[in-house]
């Protein structure tokens, strides 16, 4: 009987001591789990941010930094979002969005900012802004605080004024500032500053070019950006123009002038080209007829030439009689006769 006790009693101090070993390794266990997890988990329960031990776990096992998750709930908590952005918020979507590599901090705090200045942006906008690319906080704060885009860019690159001639051909040369917010609704697939700045020095251009004259600009260069702004430049772009305003203006040169100038000398030439034309065809007329004179000449003197033969041959053949004075002292001029008739020919008798 006695031994029988012993050995229950041997037994039962077995499974005391097991239950001890077990008991301990789970308290160092929880000691564990609560020296790395629980001053986040108390955190946020105290900030009312509610995240469970097991989800702290799992974001060890999935790599996730714990540390940005409970910030960025607690951030949503104290800045008194309203109950439906907390619960679109959740642990898990964080997670997710944190895994789909996007910025979750950005997300958040544009979030935030977005309520404070009473725009319309919940977390599922804000995190396909995000994901596409998009530095959604950036875009959230251009929104609230509107920036302003040189036109042209102030990069030291290209040129500092835009270039434009009125309708008088005076150039003028023009600056510009452009005051945009961001396009929430546009952020997405919409042009981005480059577009901006294209658009409005088009719109530049074109309305210093339907001026009558320069003066007219100068004497009232709101009309320039008022007629930008009426075009519709912001269209399908991820920016809302709010003003633009000229900051620079001067006269250039006067392109009119100077093209009439350049016009006038091709003109000038054109004139001369024909007129030396006409001068060579003159020249050329000129000496033709010296030729056709110099031939006649020639023609008149050959001519000449067979007079004094004709003459002694009509001498000899009798059809120039010689000259003879009438008693008065004047000589009468050589007679030419006309030739002896021919005999009729053999045969035939002449009937008168």
């Amino acid at each position: 009987m006695f031994t029988l006790v012993a050995a229950g009693w041997g037994f039962g101090s077995t499974l005391i001591t097991i239950a001890s070993i077990v008991a301990g390794i789970i308290a160092l266990v929880l000691v564990a789990v609560f020296m790395k997890w629980g001053s986040y988990w108390v955190q946020a329960y105290m900030s009312g941010a509610h995240i469970s031990m097991a989800s702290l776990i799992a974001m060890s096992f999935l790599k996730i930094e714990h540390r940005l998750i409970v910030t960025a709930r607690i951030m949503a908590h104290q800045a008194g979002l309203p109950r439906a952005s907390l619960d679109s918020m959740s642990a898990s979507r964080l997670q997710a969005h944190h895994l789909a590599g996007g910025h979750v901090m950005n997300v958040v705090q544009a979030i935030i900012t977005a309520h404070r200045a009473g725009i319309d942006l919940d977390f599922d906008r804000a995190t396909a802004i995000d994901l596409a690319g998009r530095n959604v906080l950036d875009a959230v704060q251009t929104s609230v605080s509107p920036m302003v885009i040189h036109c042209p860019p102030n990069d030291g690159n290209g040129p500092r004024t835009l270039s434009a001639v009125a309708k008088n051909g005076v150039e003028l040369r023009v600056a510009a500032r452009v005051t945009v917010r961001t396009n929430l609704d546009q952020l997405i697939g919409g042009a981005t500053e480059e577009t901006i700045v294209a658009r409005v020095g088009q719109g530049i251009i074109t309305a210093i070019g339907s001026a009558e004259s320069h003066m007219d600009v100068l004497e009232r260069p709101s009309q320039i950006s008022e007629n930008a702004v009426l075009n519709g430049l912001d269209a399908n772009t991820a920016f809302a123009i709010v003003s633009i305003d000229i900051s620079d203006i001067d006269v250039g040169q006067n392109i009119g002038a100077r093209l009439q100038t350049d016009q006038a000398n091709a003109d000038t030439r054109i004139a001369r080209a024909r007129a030396e034309v006409r001068r060579a065809d003159a020249v050329a007329r000129e000496q033709q007829m010296k030729a056709r004179v110099t031939e006649s000449r020639a023609e008149y003197v050959l001519a000449e030439a067979e007079v004094p033969a004709a003459l002694s041959e009509a001498f000899r053949a009798g059809r120039l009689r010689s000259a003879k004075s009438d008693g008065s002292g004047r000589t009468k001029r050589p007679v030419l006769l006309p030739p002896d008739p021919k005999p009729p020919a053999a045969g035939r008798t002449c009937q008168e």
